[in-house]
């Protein structure tokens, strides 16, 4: 692991009895990046985290933050990673002020003024019952101690999961603001695919528990192309080693993974398809390619 990694995972495997549910990943958080980690249900990523966080023990593999193994460091090592998991959780009749206080016992590097600041711009009173707060609310306030605590790195577990549309942009806002003031490493799985396009620096996507793609978001985007053609007849896209071809109107559609100005100039020459049509795709057109086909288990 070198010094401008955070996370450095080995050829991670994780099984429950005989079901493999992650399959020999590996791959690396740079230092300062947003790394967003996708995957449709069940396809290994909370088991990943899990790992990543020192509650599970992988079947194989390595797991290191910030250099050192999670499993034997965990202790110290949490420290230094803030966490909004999934669902955020705390006693139903503790209030927020009580709340704040458990946790800033727990760190050394506690804001306390960061918190209070958070929680005034959220409108979050410290005297409310978290039990009494609306799910947008207590993703916030677990948000602002998982800041507060000034984390080195920020994992956030699907954290928009639940919420409307004006809460999951603050939540993003939020993030990025952070990432602009300090530059918090992120690792975040999530199934909003459209926020998370607009901060990530790299993807990677889960199907089945194996790692099925590990790019930098510039490149993946340069690369995933959607070519469309209006025709009636057969033809043949195998010049673009497209990833997918299915039926579109009357003509057809190819994905492109890997695409190139020079073979789709061939392909449209050798099939004559003179009005085929060549876009860019979002996050979420990619994902459904790479991951949308057959189900999870």
């Amino acid at each position: 692991m070198n010094e401008n990694e955070v996370i450095r995972l080995g050829g991670v495997t994780v099984r429950y009895g005989r079901k493999v549910a992650v399959d020999n990943v590996t791959l690396s958080v740079p230092r300062g990046s947003v790394y967003a980690l996708l995957g449709r249900n069940g396809a290994g990523k909370s088991s990943l985290v899990r790992c990543l966080l020192g509650q599970q023990k992988p079947a194989s593999g390595t797991i290191d933050l910030f250099g050192e193994n999670v499993w034997r460091r965990r202790a110290a090592l949490m420290e230094r990673v803030g966490i909004v998991a999934e669902e955020a959780d705390a006693p139903p009749e503790m209030s927020v002020a009580a709340l704040t206080r458990f946790c800033a016992a727990l760190y050394t590097r506690w804001d306390q003024e960061l918190v209070d600041d958070r929680l005034r711009r959220f409108g979050i009173t410290p005297a409310s019952r978290y039990g009494e707060l609306s799910k947008g609310q207590k993703k916030q306030v677990a948000l602002a101690l998982a800041l507060a605590m000034s984390p080195d790195l920020l994992i956030l577990d699907d954290p928009t999961l639940g919420l409307d549309v004006v809460a999951r942009r603050s939540l993003f806002e939020e993030v990025i603001s952070e990432l602009a003031d300090r530059g918090i490493s992120v690792l975040m799985t999530t199934h909003d695919l459209a926020g998370v396009e607009a901060i990530a620096d790299r993807v990677g996507i889960m199907k089945s528990g194996r790692l099925v793609l590990d790019d930098s978001m510039e490149a993946l985007k340069s690369r995933f192309r959607r070519i469309r053609y209006a025709s009636a007849a057969a033809i043949d896209a195998s010049a673009l080693a497209p990833a997918a071809v299915r039926a579109w109107g009357s003509g057809g559609e190819a994905i492109v993974t890997n695409y190139d100005d020079v073979a789709f100039e061939r392909f449209r020459s050798a099939s004559n398809v003179a009005g085929a049509e060549v876009s860019a795709m979002s996050l979420e057109e990619i994902f459904i390619a790479i991951a949308g086909e057959g189900a999870e288990s």
